[in-house]
């Protein structure tokens, strides 16, 4: 258990959190771990209360879920591993799972779990802002960039043709050889 604790440290919260169906969510053997519970514990508990895990609190992955999820963190489909496809908590199911467990460690490692997704939350807005400012911004500049873009192809375009050698005069070539009168 002590190599596990070590772990979970290293790698901070809103690492583990991630976007599945457009919802931010933890896999339960993330949950397990943060908890001090096993996996199989954890799943228990919420099968003995599914009244407390509606489908916006935690849901079973779908196969597809799985492919996605495995492409995202590099894992293999290799020997080991689990049995059972994977749960997933949302936030709200992510408080509802320690009270459930009702461990003191459960309900500690609650507010920890809870931050974490408020603070994905604020940089998911924070960059929203930034996207739209940027938007903002690019659409400014396009606008005026046209205009500066036709004086700048005006420009070069007269450039070409000062670059352009000089066209040689006509003049009359004198006709080689004889002149029939």
């Amino acid at each position: 258990m002590k190599s596990e604790e070590t772990s979970l440290e290293i790698v901070s919260l809103e690492e583990l959190i991630q976007l599945i169906r457009g919802q931010r969510v933890i896999l339960d053997s993330s949950l397990a771990r943060i908890y001090g519970v096993s996996t199989k514990r954890l799943n228990e508990a919420v099968k003995r209360a599914p009244e407390r895990f509606p489908l916006d609190f935690s849901f079973i992955l779908k196969p597809q879920d799985v492919a996605s999820l495995r492409s995202q963190n590099a894992t293999s489909k290799g020997r080991g591993g689990r049995r059972y496809v994977p749960r997933v908590f949302t936030e709200h199911g992510a408080i509802m799972a320690a009270n459930v467990l009702n461990s003191p460690r459960a309900v500690q490692m609650s507010v920890f779990v809870v931050r974490a997704f408020v603070k994905m939350r604020e940089v998911l807005l924070q960059n929203k802002e930034l996207a739209a400012k940027l938007q903002e911004l690019e659409h400014k500049l396009t606008s005026r960039l046209d205009n500066h873009e036709k004086a700048i192809v005006h420009i070069l375009d007269e450039i070409k043709k000062l670059m352009e050698p000089p066209p040689e005069p006509e003049t009359k070539r004198r006709q080689i050889g004889f002149l029939r009168d």
